[in-house]
């Protein structure tokens, strides 16, 4: 990327894929936008939705072995609608402490009481969940955005199971990158190998491994109907331009064939780790995104600063975004870097003083 005029190898895209440049994903949005403009003009419910709207979520659907997919225009209006469409006054919400701060809003928006457990403490979840009250759902992230890892989703579904209680897992992170053909987290742990329970509601992003944007909720017919009538971030905003949804077309089956893509972030992920300079703390992350905790805020921002000077963008990610104390470089991968790349990267950390928060 181009930064202030200044070159830089980028470290921090969520383009897991090297998707967002792919030609064939350039020509099919060109193409859409000859065909269908670029505005969808209106919300859905109006007359906002066309033909490359109901392809696509057909296709999503199809692709999760799911009855129904709902498209947004955006993974936090996804997560804002598949919350407050399903749950409100006297339901409670039993929610991960560290997802994606769009769950915790759609949590508190919804009416419902919010009850956290600690990341990924499943007797703590059970705690919270014997003290629910009403309609309860179970809200977390597939993969975690900061830390790299996976939510304990077997554990999930049967807690789920055994409190009647809804299951949303927010995989923007996992759709693409993991599973057979990309299906993400739950497929990577052979979850949905028997089929999707009725009561799991999956949430994807199409603006990360797809390269493309918007997002979309899979699941059972009748609660994405609900959701449908009910969820105010889908009800009242314009749809995504049609354009979009016919380009993300090919960007599902670029995803689907794209098991070499997989395999190229990888191993530059494994090439990371096996690089990785004597100083620096990598956390426990199989995935993509590959932080390295450094403590204070202070010591993030110089090396983040030290970084771009050799070339690099690796932005600092500090409080509130991260629990204070654990200010990072959040280092993420995509098929698009190269042996070379990485390998830059592994020298300018090396010869970076090491700074200890």
């Amino acid at each position: 990327m181009q930064i202030n005029g200044q070159a830089r190898i980028t470290f921090c895209s969520n383009d897991y894929l090297g998707l967002a440049n792919h030609p064939r994903l350039v020509a099919a949005l060109q193409q859409g936008a000859a065909r269908w403009g670029v505005g969808a003009g209106a919300a859905h419910l109006v007359n906002g939705h066309f033909e490359p709207h109901s392809e696509l979520e057909f296709l999503l659907a199809d692709w999760l072995a799911v009855p129904r997919a709902l498209l947004l225009s955006t993974g936090y209006m996804a997560n804002l609608a598949v919350v407050g469409g399903l749950v409100g006054r006297g339901d409670t919400v039993i929610a991960d402490k560290l997802n994606h701060a769009s769950l915790n809003d759609a949590a508190k928006l919804s009416g419902a009481t919010l009850l956290r457990y600690r990341h990924a403490d499943m007797n703590d979840a059970r705690r919270q969940l014997m003290r629910a009250e009403g309609v309860k759902m179970i809200l977390t992230d597939g993969v975690f955005s900061m830390d790299g890892d996976v939510a304990p989703l077997s554990t999930l579904m049967a807690l789920a199971e055994e409190f009647d209680a809804w299951l949303v897992v927010d995989d923007a992170h996992g759709f693409g990158v993991w599973g057979g053909a990309g299906r993400g987290s739950l497929a990577q742990l052979g979850l949905t190998c028997r089929g999707v329970p009725d009561y799991l509601l999956q949430v994807g992003t199409l603006g990360k491994a797809f390269g493309s944007a918007g997002a979309f909720i899979a699941g059972a017919a009748q609660p994405i109907e609900v959701i449908m009538q009910r969820a105010r971030s889908y009800v009242f905003t314009t749809a995504q331009p049609p354009a979009l949804a016919f380009a993300t077309q090919t960007s599902l089956r670029l995803v689907q064939a794209g098991d070499d893509l997989r395999a190229a972030w990888r191993a530059r992920v494994e090439q990371f780790k096996q690089g990785m300079p004597a100083g620096w703390r990598l956390m426990a992350s199989d995935t993509p995104i590959q932080p390295v905790l450094i403590g204070a805020s202070s010591a993030a921002l110089a090396a983040a600063q030290s970084l771009a000077q050799a070339g690099f963008w690796v932005p600092a990610i500090r409080p509130p975004t991260v629990p204070a104390g654990s200010a990072r470089l959040r280092v993420t991968f995509s098929a698009a870097h190269t042996v070379d790349h990485v390998a830059a990267l592994l020298t300018a950390l090396a010869n970076l003083p090491r700074v200890d928060g």
